[in-house]
């Protein structure tokens, strides 16, 4: 029996378009470069931008690749570490303002609901289902994405969140879907993921037992993650390419289960 259904977040709920990314990443930079600059080191100003994608792929290279994540804190010594100055010589109060602006770009350059969410998941909670979620989060960590979904209106519809850099791993790894059942007290095979990638979102749930549902809208934003070969042939357990299509998929399903 069907009790709960879960949610990947990116380009399942929240999409961010190029002109959205475009807009986050200046006020990231520009704000790390201020704050830099108030503390002595504005000859790095030029620097920063490089600094900035030198260290998206140090951290692909070195966790998200495989399926490990790092504490946003860490991504800030990371950026240091490019832009060559010594994490350990600056005070708590640098790296916090370091790490609120780089956390925070998304907050205030909010992303874009996907059409449908909003409505669908409130829907299904009103229904009776348990509502979860789990994001593999990248530069948004899980305490400003939980800011994001409470602006946004999503986050009173959902019961659990799981990041991955607050667990440790990134999905498809099981334990990020172990963490999201124990916390919504259901079985695997009462459990519901729906997202958009068929590897990550759908095979990391239908190899636990868990129903396998395979978002492909006809159109996406720019946080997709990058193609993998994984060799496997896929086969969800439905797929929908509006969101708004899951209200009649639950059921069906919900009944073969």
């Amino acid at each position: 029996m069907l009790k709960a259904i879960s949610f990947d977040l990116w380009e399942t709920l929240l999409t961010d378009t190029p002109e959205l990314s475009r807009r986050q990443e200046r006020l990231r930079l520009e704000r790390m470069e201020q704050v830099l600059a108030e503390r002595g080191f504005g000859e790095t100003a030029a620097r920063i931008e490089q600094a900035y994608r030198k260290l998206w792929h140090r951290c692909h290279e070195l966790y998200w690749s495989r399926d490990e994540d790092i504490a946003c804190r860490v991504q800030i010594e990371h950026f240091l570490e490019e832009l060559g100055l010594d994490a350990a010589t600056f005070d708590e109060t640098a790296l916090a303002a370091l790490e609120e602006v780089y956390a925070g770009a998304a907050i205030e350059v909010l992303p874009s609901i996907v059409p449908g969410a909003n409505d669908v998941v409130t829907e299904l909670r009103e229904r009776g289902y348990r509502i979860g979620l789990i994001s593999n989060t990248g530069r948004t960590p899980g305490y400003a994405l939980r800011e994001i979904l409470d602006r946004l209106g999503l986050a009173p519809s959902i019961d659990v969140m799981v990041f991955s850099n607050e667990h440790g791993v990134c999905k498809p790894r099981p334990s990020i879907f172990a963490a999201l059942r124990e916390a919504l007290d259901v079985a695997y095979d009462e459990m519901m993921f729906v997202g958009d990638n068929l590897y990550v979102d759908v095979h990391g749930a239908q190899r636990l037992g868990i129903t396998g549902v395979h978002f492909d809208p006809p159109t996406r934003g720019t946080a997709i993650a990058p193609p993998f070969e994984h060799g496997l042939q896929i086969v969800p357990d439905a797929t929908i390419r509006d969101l708004r299509e899951l209200l009649g998929v639950v059921p069906a399903l919900a009944t073969v289960s």
